[in-house]
């Protein structure tokens, strides 16, 4: 381990928590040193792969003067509390969205988290992604005008376990959340929601009354009009998609094929290989970008990651979304609550 690498904690070895220890690992700033799951054979096969020591309790990695920020990647009901403990120990931190699904409950660790001097950073790695990113930077820059509608489509290949959708919150707390983030990355003063859901094809999603395919139109304070397209299944693979349009042009981004091959023939013109999977491949590489933007705030840098300001506004939004669906109205955003 070189002296000028971070050392990094990992709380949580599910899925997302692979994909985490596979980010650190392929930077060369970082370094994993501690994986933490109270399912200790999760951690111990991760820490094993990395060199790292393994428990099923936080605080031993947070008192061994080994790590120098941690990832938190468990399941969304135990982020508060480990967010407290980590800055206390006064250890950085980078938390997976989102920051807790109960918004009293992250009013109440807001301010701990302001106050302090621990860096903190939520995890929509999804402005970290070059292309969505790139097409920020050239709205800023004027090339389409003023913002005048933002369509984003995001469609996942598979709905999730049941037992998953009874932990993450509903749809648009679990699923939408990113796409609000994302709405906000391109256009911050969102001031109205109107969102409307439906239980199609998903028999988790029925018996928990969630949605399984939803539309959520919200309205800038200066009238720009964003619309997010969301469904749990998609037949053609990972459908993430965004359209900025405004009066001088428009700027699209299209879903990441798995491979430039085309064919063409007498019955099909440039028939291509499937989009891919899901974002294991397609964000792989905005997750390691988002990474090296929180080393960047753990060093006391300019740095481009989500604030804890901004994984209230996503839920504020979320929160709005849900209850514009179940009632069939719009929402304006008091940002109060």
């Amino acid at each position: 381990m070189s002296s000028e690498q971070l050392r990094f904690g990992l709380i949580g070895t599910g899925r997302i928590g692979k994909v985490h220890a596979a980010s650190i690992a392929a930077l060369p700033e970082t370094v994993l040193t501690w994986v933490v799951d109270p399912h200790l054979a999760g951690a111990e096969r991760i820490a094993a792969e990395h060199g790292a020591s393994a428990s099923a309790e936080p605080r031993r990695a947070f008192d061994s003067g080994e790590i120098d920020a941690v990832i938190v990647a468990s399941p969304t009901s135990t982020h508060a509390g480990l967010i407290a403990e980590a800055i206390e120990a006064k250890i950085p931190i980078l938390c997976e969205k989102p920051i807790d699904l109960d918004i009293e409950r992250v009013d109440e660790l807001a301010p701990m988290v302001e106050e302090s001097d621990v860096p903190f950073a939520v995890g929509f790695n999804r402005r970290f992604d070059r292309s969505f990113a790139a097409a920020r930077e050239r709205l800023l820059a004027g090339d389409v005008g003023d913002l005048e509608q933002l369509m984003i489509i995001s469609r996942d290949p598979a709905p999730p376990t049941i037992e998953n959708l009874r932990t993450t919150g509903g749809m648009f707390r679990d699923q939408t959340i990113h796409d609000f983030d994302m709405a906000r990355f391109f256009a911050p003063d969102i001031v109205e929601v109107f969102a409307t859901g439906s239980q199609m094809f998903d028999e988790g999603a029925a018996e928990l009354s969630d949605f399984d395919t939803a539309t959520v139109l919200m309205r800038t304070a200066g009238g720009a009009q964003i619309t997010i397209v969301n469904s749990r299944h998609s037949a053609i693979g990972y459908d993430q998609r965004i359209e900025v349009f405004g009066g001088r042009g428009m700027l699209e981004v299209g879903n990441a094929g798995t491979s430039l091959l085309r064919y063409s023939n007498s019955s099909a013109v440039q028939a291509g290989a499937p989009f891919q999977h899901f974002f294991l491949e397609r964000y792989a590489e905005a997750y390691v970008d988002e990474l090296r933007e929180f080393c960047k705030l753990v060093r006391g840098e300019a740095s481009r990651c989500s604030t804890f300001a901004d994984g209230r506004e996503a839920l504020v939004l979320a929160n709005a979304a849900g209850l514009s669906a179940r009632e069939g109205r719009a929402v304006k955003i008091d940002r109060g609550a």
